[in-house]
Order: structure tokens, then C-alpha cells, then sequence
């Protein structure tokens, strides 16, 4: 892994824009599902979401979180960059888990308002519609501040 050393800060720099991109679709897929909700179902209207929905967890979420997770894992075995006793790191290893989880609740989601089946309400995707901001919340605050050593 000593190859990646010259190249630290350029995996960083990537890494943080895949998770920006990432961050961005999570933050707005479920934002859709909010607008999903409010059209009739079989309509043009839900038609629409439907592409809508596909295309930007196909052409963006899903590419993002790959690389994020490539780029992370990447800088994570290279010597030195993580200090494994830090709580911190652990902290923003759990949260990322919990974006993971996220993240495959709103594919889950996404299949099933696809066959329009209604089975969470406006307001429902409302209150999740904040999850990953929390976690982005918790993700920033354990690698920038590292209140837990």
C-alpha cells in the first residue's frame, strides 16, 4: 500500500467528492419520494418520479457511493492514515454504516413506489429526509473536530 503514499492527498481529494456527490443524491432522493407521493397512481405525474428516481440512483448515487467506498477503503489500509484506537475513527464508521443502511432503504423504496405501491406517506419521507443530514452531521464532526480522541 506504500504505492498510494504519493498520491494521499489526490485519494482524499477524490474521496471527498464522491462522498459530496453521494451525499447530495441521499439528500435528494427521498426529497422525490416526498414529491412521488403527492401524484395519483398510474399518472404521467408518476411516471415521472419514476425516471427521475432511477436515473439519479443510477447515473449518480450509485456510482458515488462506489467510489466512496473504493477511495475509502483504499486510503484506509494505507499505513498510518488511520489511527485505530481513535474514537473518532469509529464514530464515523458507524454513521457511514448507518448511510450504507440508508441508503438501501431508499432502494427499497425506490422499488416499491417503481410498482406503485404507496406504503409510507408524505410526511413519512419527510421525517426520513433528514436522516442523512444527522449522519452527514456526525460523519463531519468525528473526522474535523474528533471529539472522541
Amino acid at each position: 500500500m506504500d504505492i498510494f503514499i504519493p498520491y494521499l492527498l489526490w485519494l482524499k481529494a477524490f474521496h471527498m467528492i464522491a462522498v459530496i456527490a453521494w451525499m447530495a443524491g441521499m439528500l435528494y432522493l427521498p426529497r422525490l419520494y416526498v414529491y412521488h407521493t403527492q401524484t395519483s397512481v398510474g399518472s404521467v405525474e408518476s411516471a415521472r418520479f419514476i425516471l427521475m428516481e432511477r436515473r439519479l440512483s443510477l447515473a449518480i448515487i450509485a456510482p458515488a457511493m462506489t467510489l466512496t467506498t473504493l477511495l475509502g477503503i483504499i486510503l484506509a489500509l494505507i499505513p498510518g492514515v488511520i489511527d485505530w484506537h481513535a474514537g473518532w475513527w469509529w464514530a464515523k464508521l458507524i454513521a457511514v454504516v448507518g448511510l450504507f443502511g440508508f441508503h438501501g432503504c431508499c432502494a427499497r423504496w425506490r422499488r416499491q413506489l417503481r410498482h406503485e405501491q404507496r406504503l409510507h406517506s408524505e410526511t413519512f419521507f419527510r421525517v426520513v429526509n433528514e436522516v442523512p443530514t444527522l449522519l452527514m452531521i456526525i460523519i463531519v464532526i468525528a473526522i474535523v473536530v474528533r471529539p472522541w480522541g
